[in-house]
């Protein structure tokens, strides 16, 4: 019994369909490993910081005004991608740092909380007077919801 080119052309596609997604099961596994080790060594390295938030934005990362060697560490594609920075003063210091984009929303402007600091990176913060801003729930689209 032969095999039909539509036959062979089928199961060639689900053979390399397949291939692909064992290659991006074990890709992923592998980043989230590294993703664990990081947020480790994060969690070594935090500080609980008095800060005074002056401003807060989406930039670009060469607009925003962060140290050269975080540019140069940064990869060629994310260079070009928006980053939550939070301008801030600590002590006579006035420097620029990077929000957790789940945390960002909640920071407002001219205020003064204490910030869990990892580098230049605020993983987490508590105002000092008053409650915590809860931005109002955004209806969700349904691409998001099927997200």
């Amino acid at each position: 019994m032969a095999l039909s080119g539509l036959t062979i052309g089928l199961i060639v596609v689900v053979a390399v369909l397949l291939v692909a997604v064992i290659v991006l099961y074990f890709i992923g596994r592998k980043a989230e490993k590294k993703q664990a080790e990081q947020e480790k060594t994060m969690k070594e390295n935090a500080q609980t910081v008095s800060l005074f938030v002056i401003d807060k934005k989406k930039l670009k990362l060469k607009d925003s005004g962060l140290p050269s060697i975080v540019l140069e560490q940064t990869p060629k594609y994310a260079r070009r991608a928006k980053v939550p920075i939070v301008k801030v003063k600590a002590g006579p210091r006035v420097m620029n740092l990077i929000a957790d984009a789940k945390i960002y929303d909640q920071i407002l402007p001219k205020q003064e909380i204490k910030a869990t600091v990892s580098g230049i990176y605020i993983t987490s913060f508590k105002r000092i007077r008053g409650p915590i801003y809860e931005p109002p729930k955004k209806k969700k689209h349904f691409w998001q919801k099927s997200k």
